[in-house]
This record gives C-alpha cells, sequence and structure tokens, in this order.
C-alpha cells in the first residue's frame, strides 16, 4: 500500500485577490457616471442656446478682440495661447474670426453640419477668447462655455425631437456640468492660494471694498453693517467649496442649488453690476431641457394654423 500525498491547504482569497475587481467595477462606475445617457433632444436645445449665446458673447461681451489688434505689443497669451499656434492680434484676424464664428454658430445651431460647423466654432472661438484674455485680464466665468463649444461636436445630429438615450450626448453635457462647477470650485480655491490661508479671504473687507468702488443704490445700505458683509463673505466661500454637491442632487433639491446661485449672481449683477452670463447660460446642462420642446412645437402649430382677420377690401368683396 502506497502512502497518498498529504493534502494541499485550499487556497484563501485575500484582499489582494480582490483589488483588481475592485478597480475594475470602480473605473466602471466613473465610465458610467461620466456617460449616463441623456435624450438627444436635450442635446439639440442646449447646442442652440449655447452657439447662440456665442455670437451674444462675441459682439457684446468679448468684443475687444479687434480693437486689440492696433496695439499687439501688450499682447502677453495665457499658457494656452503659448502653447498653441494662434496668430498675433491684428484687426485683420479678429473680422477673420468673428465673421468665423458667427457664421459657424448659425450653421451649427441650426443642426447642420454639427460636427464640422461645431469644430470651426470652436477652434475660433477658442482663438478668440486667447485673445481676449491675452491683455491683463482672465474672465473666468468663461470656462464651461468655451468647453461647451469643445465637446458638442463630438455628439453629431441630433434634433428636436430625438428622444433616444445618447452617450456621446450624456459626456458631452457632463463635461459641460463639470465645467460649470469647477468655475466655483476654481473661485474658492483661488481665494485661497492668493490670501494664503483658508479664511483670510472670508474675514477681510473684500464685499466692502466692492461696494465702495461700484455699488449701486440697493446694496450699500451693507456698509453700516460690517458684520453682514464679511457672514456673505463666508456663505460665499462655502458654497463655492460644497457647490460639487449639484452632482449628488435631484429633483426639487438640484433645483433648489442651482437656483441658489442663479440668484447669487442676479444679486451681484443688481448691487455690483457684475454678471456671470456665460456660466449663468451653461447651468442650462443640468436642466431637462427636451421637455421645452412640446409646448414649443403646440404654440408654433397655433401660430400657423392662426388664419388672419379679413380686411375691409376682403369683406366687402
Amino acid at each position: 500500500m502506497t502512502a497518498s500525498p498529504p493534502e494541499q491547504p485550499a487556497p484563501t482569497v485575500g484582499a489582494d485577490d480582490t483589488r483588481p475587481a475592485t478597480w475594475r467595477r470602480a473605473l466602471g462606475a466613473v465610465g458610467r457616471w461620466w456617460t449616463s445617457p441623456v435624450p438627444l433632444a436635450r442635446v439639440a436645445v442646449l447646442r442652440l442656446v449655447i452657439y447662440l449665446f456665442v455670437i451674444f458673447d462675441v459682439l457684446t461681451l468679448t468684443n475687444d478682440v479687434i480693437p486689440h489688434g492696433y496695439a499687439p505689443d501688450l499682447y502677453q497669451p495665457t499658457l494656452i495661447g503659448r502653447i498653441l499656434p494662434f496668430p498675433t492680434p491684428s484687426p485683420g484676424v479678429g473680422w477673420l474670426l468673428l465673421v468665423t464664428i458667427i457664421a459657424g454658430s448659425l450653421v451649427a445651431a441650426s443642426g447642420l453640419l454639427p460636427r464640422i460647423a461645431g469644430g470651426v466654432v470652436a477652434v475660433a472661438y477658442l482663438a478668440w477668447m486667447v485673445n481676449s484674455q491675452g491683455f491683463a485680464y482672465v474672465s473666468h466665468d468663461h470656462l464651461a462655455l468655451i468647453v461647451a463649444t469643445l465637446v458638442l461636436p463630438t455628439v453629431g445630429r441630433a434634433r428636436f425631437t430625438d428622444l433616444r438615450a445618447s452617450e456621446a450626448g450624456g459626456w458631452a453635457l457632463r463635461a459641460i456640468q463639470v465645467a460649470t462647477v469647477a468655475t466655483y470650485v476654481g473661485s474658492a480655491v483661488n481665494k485661497v492660494a492668493r490670501t494664503g490661508s483658508p479664511w483670510a479671504w472670508a474675514n477681510g473687507a473684500v464685499f466692502t471694498w466692492a461696494i465702495m468702488r461700484r455699488g449701486s443704490d440697493v446694496i450699500t445700505w451693507t456698509l453700516e453693517y460690517p458684520w453682514l458683509l464679511r457672514l456673505s463673505q463666508w456663505g460665499l466661500l462655502v458654497a463655492e467649496v460644497l457647490s460639487p454637491a449639484v452632482f449628488w442632487l435631484r429633483g426639487k433639491w438640484l433645483a433648489l442649488a442651482i437656483g441658489f446661485f442663479l440668484v447669487f449672481h442676479l444679486a451681484t449683477y443688481v448691487s455690483l453690476g457684475i454678471h456671470f452670463l456665460p456660466t449663468v447660460v451653461c447651468w442650462a446642462a443640468f436642466a431637462p431641457l427636451e421637455r421645452l420642446v412640446p409646448p414649443v412645437q403646440r404654440a408654433w402649430r397655433r401660430i400657423t394654423r392662426r388664419q388672419p382677420d379679413p380686411g375691409p377690401a376682403t369683406a366687402g368683396a
């Protein structure tokens, strides 16, 4: 009789063995979050809003690019302007960019050639903003709008009545949402970095200085209550730090959070004349915009079906 070999102990599953599966699940969850599908109609409505606002922006808010062409020696481009081969400011370049942005935005807003027209607008608008921000002032309220022009062309064709879910559309809208929220987080980080502590800005006299410099009659009364201004500074800083919470909110709570930021921007405009319109517009990426399509369609049908009243000549004929 031969002795049987000793039994081998059963292998145990340790923490190291489960690590790859855990990472795969985590990466999968992140990927699903970034590409959460949205109706293509939502993309179509947002695309219309974004491209029409880009036209408004280059004509009114950032209309300094062509005048910059007469002072190219003062041009100090930001990092993007130093890395990418954008042309030196000149009146001719400014006019070329302006015509390209307006024409391309009109085509892209209509839904025609969304990739080609949108891509042209993305490049031209980025060059426009690099020029506009290359003369000692950088307006961080344009971050989300620039990102929107860069990501919307990746979706391709999207019709106002197309309710099919699209992961490409979900990724584009998520990128705009992240850029919108990053505007506030970046502002909070900048406050801390510039002052050297998490509380120096909130305990300072920033609001007092701003109100004394450009405050309207609506807000100047607060100068009599320094404690109120300091409390407001703390409230703003906390709101900026907590702004990423909107990604976990749903329904009325999400609407209330977005409403808070919109009311804040309205208040700063009424009291100080400071607006954040590009960022405000990009908050629309959080909204179920496809719900706007049926009411607009019904209103359009009523308008087109309405017969004009007969004039005197027609009535007497």
